[in-house]
Formats: C-alpha cells, sequence, structure tokens
C-alpha cells in the first residue's frame, strides 16, 4: 500500500525559507516523476513543480526562481525548498506520485506565510 505524507509546515515569515518533505512508502519515489501543488480554500489545486527522474524540474511562474525541489533516494523523501516567501504563497502543499494508471496523493501540509 502506498502512502505520502507531507510535513515540516509552518508559520513563517514574509520574506522567509522554509522546507517541506514528501514521505513515501509502498513505493520508491526515485523511480517516478513527483509532482507539488498547493491549494487554498474555495479554489482549485495548483500545479507548481514537476520533478522528473532525472533532468531539470519545471515550474511555475508563479514560484520559479524562489522553490527548488532535492531528493533524497537514501530516505525515500523528496524536499520542497521555499524561499523569499510571500504572502500568497501561504496554502496547503500536496506532493503526488503517478504510477501507472495509479495517483497517490499525501494529506498535505499547511504553509502560512504572514507578516
Amino acid at each position: 500500500q502506498v502512502h505520502l505524507v507531507e510535513s515540516g509546515g509552518s508559520l513563517v515569515q514574509t520574506g522567509g525559507s522554509l522546507t517541506i518533505s514528501c514521505a513515501a512508502s509502498g513505493l520508491t519515489m526515485s523511480r517516478y516523476l513527483v509532482r507539488w501543488y498547493r491549494q487554498v480554500p474555495d479554489k482549485a489545486r495548483e500545479w507548481i513543480i514537476t520533478e522528473p527522474i532525472s533532468g531539470a524540474s519545471a515550474y511555475a511562474l508563479s514560484v520559479k526562481d524562489r522553490f527548488s525541489v532535492r531528493r533524497d533516494n537514501v530516505n525515500n523523501i523528496v524536499y520542497l525548498q521555499m524561499n523569499s516567501l510571500k504572502s500568497e504563497d501561504t496554502a496547503m502543499y500536496y506532493c503526488n506520485v503517478a504510477r501507472g494508471a495509479e495517483s497517490y496523493w499525501g494529506r498535505g501540509t499547511q504553509v502560512t506565510v504572514s507578516s
């Protein structure tokens, strides 16, 4: 059974940095493309990053040059590093892994950016 667990969300000041993580069990994330999304209440889930198995990541314009992804293949974790945080980055953040016809999501971790 596959489980993804996001963690590390917290309250952070505008301009600050935060790293959140996505830990997997039941699959080896190094073998799959990983996507990050975020969602605010009453709005659709927004794609922000695609981290391929190899090669360059793809970023939404809203986070490009501020967010980055790093894989820890030993511990089966993917990290999302967020810098220069803005109030509009406040959201629930989710990781997603697609394996064949299955798409796996965690429950999310809340990031709140406040001045």
